[in-house]
C-alpha cells in the first residue's frame, strides 16, 4: 500500500477539471484510490453555469462560480475544505494557488507550476511563508519503479553519473487539431494560456523533473531548439535540448507532440561510471539495471529485490500491473500524510511528491530552453 490511512478524509475542494477536461477524472480518481479524500467543493469551469452543470453531475455538495468565491466561502465554513486541487489551463494557476493559501487551505496543483517564471517564484515565497503543503502533480515520479531507480542511485550503485537520457514522444497534435473546436488542444497552443512553451511546458517538463527526481543531478545550462511543425501553430510542438548538468554530466531530452505513432512514450536512461539503468512507461514495472562488466537484471516492481521506496509505492503483489492512474495517486497519499503530519503538528523533512522548489526548477528549465532556441541554441544558463 502506498500509504497508511491516518485519521479521517481530507475535505477536498477542485479547481477546473469540470466538463470535457480528462485531467480532472484522472486527478479525482488518484485523490480517492486509497480513500484519503473527500471531494465536497469545487469550482469547476470558466462559466457559472458549466460549474453548476460539472458539480451536479458530480454529485458535489457545494458548487462556485470562481474559485476566489470559493476559497473565502470555504475558509469561512467548519467544514471547510482543508486542500485543494487545481487542474486549470496554466495561466490560471499561479491566482488561483495564492488564493487558496491566503485562506489556509493546503494546495496539489497540476503542471507546470505556473506560467512563468516569475510567477513561480513569487507563488513559491508565498507557499513557504504559509507553511502549508504544496504539491505538484509530476506524476511520473510516483511510479514505484522510477522511485526504486532513485533509491539505486542515491545508493551509489550506479557510481558518479555521467550520461542522462529522456524523452516524452506522443502524437496527438500532429495536426492542427486546435482548429477543431478541441479544448484541450486549443489552450495548449495558446501562448496567453500555455505560457511562452507549448509541448515543453506541457510534456517537457515532465521529462526534465523525472529525470532530476531520479538522478539529484542540478542543471546549469541548456541549449535547445524549439520546433512549431504544424504550419500556424503559435507554440512549439517539439523540443530537442542538450542538457550540461552540474558536476559534469550530460544530458539529452526529447519532447514531442508530433512523433506520429508514439501514444505516451516516456524513457529514462541514467549511465554511470558503475552502471546504467533503463525505465520505460510502456513497461512502468520494470526497471532494467546493468552493472558495469555485469549481466543485464529486471527488477519488478514489489517482486524480488524490491527497495523500500518500490515496495511503499505499491498497492498490489508483483505481476499485477500498475500505472498512470496510481503514479498520480502516489502523489496525492504522500500530499496526504504531509498535510495530516502539518494538522498533528509535527514537522517533516523532504516531501516524497514534487513541490514548489521543483516547480520553480521547471519554469527555469522552460524559460531557459526558450531563450537558448530564440538565441538559435545558444547555451543558456537557468535564471
Amino acid at each position: 500500500m502506498a500509504s497508511k490511512h491516518e485519521g479521517r478524509r481530507i475535505r477536498l475542494g477542485m479547481v477546473g477539471g469540470g466538463e470535457g477536461a480528462f485531467i480532472g477524472a484522472v486527478h479525482r480518481i488518484a485523490a480517492r484510490l486509497d480513500d484519503r479524500y473527500e471531494l465536497v467543493a469545487g469550482a469547476l469551469s470558466s462559466t457559472p453555469e458549466r460549474a453548476a452543470r460539472s458539480a451536479e453531475a458530480l454529485g458535489l455538495p457545494r458548487s462556485y462560480p470562481d474559485f476566489a468565491a470559493m476559497a473565502r466561502a470555504e475558509a469561512a465554513r467548519p467544514d471547510g475544505i482543508e486542500a485543494v486541487s487545481i487542474v486549470t489551463p496554466n495561466h490560471l494557476h499561479a491566482a488561483a494557488a495564492h488564493a487558496f493559501l491566503d485562506a489556509g487551505i493546503h494546495v496539489v496543483c497540476d503542471k507546470p507550476m505556473t506560467a512563468t517564471l516569475a510567477e513561480a517564484r513569487a507563488l513559491a515565497d508565498h507557499a513557504r511563508r504559509s507553511g502549508l503543503v504544496f504539491a505538484l502533480t509530476h506524476n511520473y515520479t510516483g511510479y514505484p519503479m522510477v522511485r526504486q531507480a532513485r533509491d539505486m542511485v542515491r545508493e551509489g550503485m550506479l557510481g558518479a553519473l555521467r550520461v542522462v537520457q529522456v524523452e516524452y514522444a506522443q502524437d496527438w497534435l500532429a495536426e492542427a487539431f486546435e482548429e477543431t473546436g478541441n479544448k484541450q488542444a486549443g489552450w495548449r497552443t495558446d501562448p496567453a494560456r500555455a505560457g511562452a512553451g507549448g509541448c515543453i511546458g506541457d510534456i517537457g517538463t515532465h521529462a526534465f523533473n523525472l529525470a532530476a527526481f531520479v538522478t539529484g543531478l542540478a542543471l546549469d545550462e541548456v541549449s535547445a531548439e524549439l520546433t512549431a511543425f504544424v504550419p500556424g501553430r503559435r507554440l512549439d510542438d517539439d523540443v530537442r535540448a542538450m542538457l550540461r548538468y552540474a558536476g559534469g554530466a550530460r544530458g539529452m531530452l526529447w519532447a514531442s507532440q508530433v512523433a506520429v505513432g508514439e501514444e505516451n512514450e516516456v524513457r529514462l536512461r541514467v549511465y554511470g561510471t558503475a552502471g546504467g539503468l533503463d525505465w520505460c512507461q510502456r513497461d512502468a514495472n520494470r526497471l532494467s539495471y546493468t552493472p558495469l562488466g555485469g549481466v543485464r537484471q529486471t527488477l519488478t516492481r514489489n517482486g524480488a529485490g524490491a527497495g523500500e521506496a518500490n515496495r511503499r509505492a505499491s498497492r498490489v503483489p508483483a505481476g499485477h500491473p500498475e500505472g498512470y492512474l496510481e503514479g498520480f495517486a502516489n502523489i496525492y497519499a504522500d500530499a496526504a500524510d504531509a498535510i495530516l503530519a502539518a494538522r498533528a503538528g509535527r514537522v517533516g523533512g523532504d516531501p516524497d511528491f514534487p513541490s514548489v522548489a521543483d516547480g520553480v526548477t521547471g519554469l527555469g528549465f522552460v524559460e531557459a530552453a526558450v531563450r537558448s532556441s530564440a538565441a538559435g541554441g545558444a547555451w543558456t544558463r537557468l535564471a
